[in-house]
């Protein structure tokens, strides 16, 4: 195939035909990896800033070390990258649906690959994330009911717009409890929007949380004459009235 395009890989799953593809930017020389589903887009490496800003502006609000962090959705990499790139973080459990992602990041297929599995700090789980945070398990099946100190979400397009219906659980303020009650206290749930802040899910953001902020991100769009936007929601659980202890026992990366 030209140099200019290549199919990497192309595999059916249970929610469609998933493909991986890779094309070279000719204004710039620059590779860009794209992953789809069906024709469906559902990520581009040509648009990371706000991925990016996902896991620091939910990191940044925290006032400690030793920082346990889960990521939902690995997807390209770049959210669990700038999550690494945290000194404070001391492990992260990355939760992806399509084992075919995980595979395509553990054969180097993808550019952020070998960085990610060969943080010691860094694993990544096939699995379920909605159903695991409604479920009193948790995120880690090696130490059930264990907490984190955030929980970053980047999955569907936004709380509104599903990849599944059955996604909307999540959104509901139910299930925001539930995925509180998976965080330490003062611990952080953020969440990627690929649209403009949306006032009713703001509502129910701010009847979980202690404290929650909308944050616009900004970005530069190589498609248009205008520049882009994604929200990023933050939510902060609010402290007990004793101090947590950290018990739990941190699982070596698999």
């Amino acid at each position: 195939m030209s140099v200019y395009f290549e199919e990497l890989d192309f595999r059916p799953t249970p929610m469609g035909v998933l493909s991986l593809r890779r094309r070279r930017q000719l204004a710039t020389g620059v590779d860009i990896y794209e992953i789809k589903l069906g024709d469906e887009f559902l990520m581009s490496s040509a648009f990371t800033v706000a991925e990016i800003a996902l896991a620091r502006l939910g990191l940044e609000v925290l006032d400690r070390t030793n920082l346990d962090v889960v990521v939902g959705g690995l997807g390209l990499g770049y959210t669990s990258q700038a999550v690494l790139e945290n000194p404070g973080v001391r492990s992260l459990v990355v939760v992806e649906a399509l084992a075919e992602v995980i595979d395509w990041h553990e054969q180097g297929l993808l550019p952020l690959g070998k960085l990610l599995t060969g943080d010691s700090r860094c694993r990544f789980l096939n699995g379920d994330f909605f159903a695991m945070s409604h479920s009193a398990d948790g995120f880690d099946p090696c130490v059930p009911g264990r907490r984190f100190d955030a929980v970053l979400v980047d999955i569907d397009h936004s709380p509104r717009n599903l990849l599944h219906p059955r996604h909307a659980a999540l959104y509901a303020p139910e299930g925001l409890a539930r995925l509180a009650a998976h965080l330490r206290p003062g611990g952080v749930f953020a969440l990627w929007s690929n649209d403009p802040p949306d006032n009713a899910f703001e509502r129910v953001l701010a009847g979980a949380f202690e404290k929650s902020a909308a944050h616009v991100v900004t970005f530069h769009n190589t498609s248009g004459d205008h520049d882009a936007s994604n929200t990023v929601y933050v939510g902060v659980k609010a402290r007990s009235a004793r101090p947590e202890g950290n018990c739990e026992a941190v699982p070596s990366a698999a």
